[in-house]
C-alpha cells in the first residue's frame, strides 16, 4: 500500500512538473510579445515627438480608434482560442482546422470592412471627434493609410491566437520581434527621410507601421500552414460548418462585450477626472501607464493559464484545470504584489522623473500605495476571467463585470471622488473596492465547479 502511494504520489508531481513546464513555455514569449507591443507604441510617439508635438496628438486621437476596432477583431480571436484549446485537449484534429479556417474567412470579411470604413470615413470620423484644424490633417493623413489595413492585423490576431493554443506561442513572439525592428527602421528611414527618401513624418509613421503589420501576417499566415495547419481540406468545409461559427460568436460576443464595456468605463471615468482638474487628469495618465507593467505578468500568466485549462477541459480533467487556476491565481498574485509594493515604495522616485510638478508627485505617489490592494484583485480578476472563459463560462465575467465595473467602479468613484470632494485619491480607492469585489466573487465561482458544465466538448 505504501509503494503504491508512493508511486502515486511520483506519478501527481510529475504531471504537475509537465504542467508547469508547458504553463511557462506559454507564458514566457506571450511575457515578451506583450511587452514588445508595448514598446511599439512606445517607439512611435518617442520618434513623433522629435518630429512634432502635433504629429504625437494626432496619431494618439487615431490609434484610440485604431485601438478599439481591434477589440472588434477579438470577437472571433476569443472564441478561437478558447475552442481550439478544448478541441485540441479533446484530440479533434478536424475542429480545430473547422474553427481556424472560418476564424480567417469572418475576420477576413469583417477586417476589410473595418478597413473600408476607417479609410473612407477618416474625414467624417475626426471631424466629428471635434479634433483641432492644425491636428485634423496629419490625423486624417495618419488615419486612412493605418486604417486601410487594418485587416492586417484582424488575420494576424486570429493567427496567433490559433497558434498560441497549439503550444506554439513563440512564433508569435519572434513574429512581433521582426515587426518592432521593421518598424523602427521604417519610422526612422521616413518619418526623417533617410537614405534618400524624403520625409514623411506623420504619413511616414503610417506606412511603415503598416508595412510591418503586413510583413507580420505574411509571416504568421506562412508559419500557420508550415507548423500547425498545412491544408484546409474541402470536406471539412462542405457544408459549411455554421455550428463552429455560432460556437465562436457564443464566445467571443460576451467577452468582447465585456472588454468593451470596461473601455467604454474608462471613457466616462476620464471625463470625471477631468472634472476634478488637469492635475487629477496628467496624475492619472502617469499612473496608468507606470502600473501597466505590474500586471502584465498576470495578463501573461492568465494567457499562458488558459490555454492549458482549456487542454484540460477537452480532456474532461475538470479537477486538473480546477488545480492549474489555482496555481496561475497564487503566481499571479504574488508576483504583482511584490511589484506593485516596488512600485509604490519608489513612487516619488519614480514621478520625480516624469514630472516636476509637486501636486501629481504627491497624489501620484499616493495612489501608488493604493494600487498595491488593487492589484491584488486586478491579477484575481485577470486570471479568473481567461480561466471562466477557457472552461466555456464565458456569460459570467460579462454580467459581474458589467454590474461591478459601472456600480463601483464609475457609481461609487463619482460618489467618493466628485460628491464627497476626495479627488483623484476617492475614486481610485473605489476603483480598488471594484476589482477587490469582482475577484472575490471569481473565487467563488472558481470554487462552485459550475463551470465544467460549460464546455463545447461532449
Amino acid at each position: 500500500m505504501i509503494k503504491i502511494k508512493s508511486k502515486l504520489y511520483s506519478f501527481i508531481k510529475i504531471q504537475n512538473s509537465e504542467t508547469k513546464s508547458k504553463l511557462m513555455a506559454l507564458v514566457i514569449p506571450i511575457f515578451i510579445e506583450t511587452l514588445l507591443i508595448m514598446m511599439l507604441g512606445a517607439v512611435d510617439t518617442i520618434m513623433l515627438s522629435r518630429f512634432s508635438d502635433d504629429s504625437v496628438a494626432a496619431v494618439g486621437v487615431v490609434n484610440q480608434l485604431i485601438m478599439f476596432t481591434f477589440l472588434l477583431f477579438e470577437v472571433i480571436n476569443i472564441g478561437t482560442s478558447v475552442l481550439c484549446s478544448q478541441y485540441i485537449g479533446a484530440g479533434h484534429r478536424d475542429k480545430v482546422v473547422q474553427v481556424v479556417g472560418v476564424s480567417l474567412i469572418v475576420n477576413i470579411i469583417f477586417g476589410i470592412s473595418i478597413s473600408a470604413l476607417l479609410h473612407f470615413g477618416a474625414s467624417p470620423i475626426l471631424q466629428t471627434m471635434g479634433i483641432k484644424d492644425n491636428l485634423l490633417t496629419l490625423g486624417i493623413g495618419y488615419m486612412k493609410i493605418v486604417g486601410a489595413f487594418a485587416f492586417f492585423q484582424a488575420v494576424s490576431l486570429t493567427i496567433s491566437a490559433s497558434l498560441k493554443s497549439a503550444n506554439k506561442a513563440i512564433y508569435p513572439m519572434i513574429v512581433t520581434v521582426i515587426v518592432n525592428i521593421l518598424n523602427i527602421i521604417g519610422n526612422y528611414t521616413l518619418i526623417f527621410g533617410k537614405f534618400g527618401v524624403p520625409a514623411m513624418g506623420v504619413e511616414g509613421a503610417a506606412i511603415s507601421t503598416a508595412f510591418a503589420r503586413g510583413v507580420a501576417m505574411v509571416i504568421l499566415f506562412i508559419i500557420l500552414l508550415k507548423k500547425y495547419i498545412p491544408s484546409f481540406p474541402k470536406e471539412y468545409f462542405t457544408p459549411f460548418p455554421f455550428s463552429q461559427l455560432k460556437n465562436l460568436l457564443k464566445v467571443g460576443i460576451p467577452s468582447a462585450g465585456e472588454n468593451m464595456s470596461y473601455s467604454l468605463s474608462q471613457v466616462v471615468l476620464t471625463f470625471f477626472i477631468a472634472i476634478i482638474g488637469t492635475h487629477a487628469l496628467a496624475t492619472r495618465t502617469y499612473v496608468v501607464n507606470i502600473v501597466m507593467f505590474v500586471y502584465l505578468f498576470a495578463v501573461a500568466m492568465a494567457q499562458g493559464g488558459a490555454i492549458c485549462i482549456g487542454h484540460f477541459v477537452g480532456m474532461k480533467k475538470n479537477k486538473a484545470a480546477f488545480v492549474l487556476g489555482k496555481y496561475v491565481m497564487r503566481v499571479s498574485i504574488i508576483v504583482s504584489l511584490v511589484l506593485s509594493m516596488i512600485w509604490a515604495i519608489a513612487g516619488n522616485t519614480i514621478f520625480s522623473w516624469l514630472t516636476d510638478n509637486r501636486d501629481v508627485i504627491a497624489m501620484g505617489t499616493y495612489i501608488l500605495f493604493i494600487e498595491v490592494f488593487l492589484e491584488i484583485g486586478r491579477a484575481i480578476n485577470i486570471y479568473a476571467t481567461n480561466a471562466l472563459r477557457a472552461a466555456g463560462d464565458v456569460l459570467y465575467p460579462f454580467y459581474v463585470g458589467l454590474v461591478v465595473q459601472w456600480s463601483v467602479a464609475v457609481g461609487v468613484g463619482y460618489l467618493l471622488g466628485i460628491s464627497f470632494g476626495l479627488g483623484l485619491i476617492g475614486m481610485w480607492c473605489a476603483f480598488a473596492i471594484d476589482e477587490n469585489i469582482r475577484g472575490a466573487i471569481f473565487v467563488k465561482r472558481w470554487n462552485s465547479f459550475k463551470w465544467a458544465k460549460k464546455s463545447f466538448v461532449r
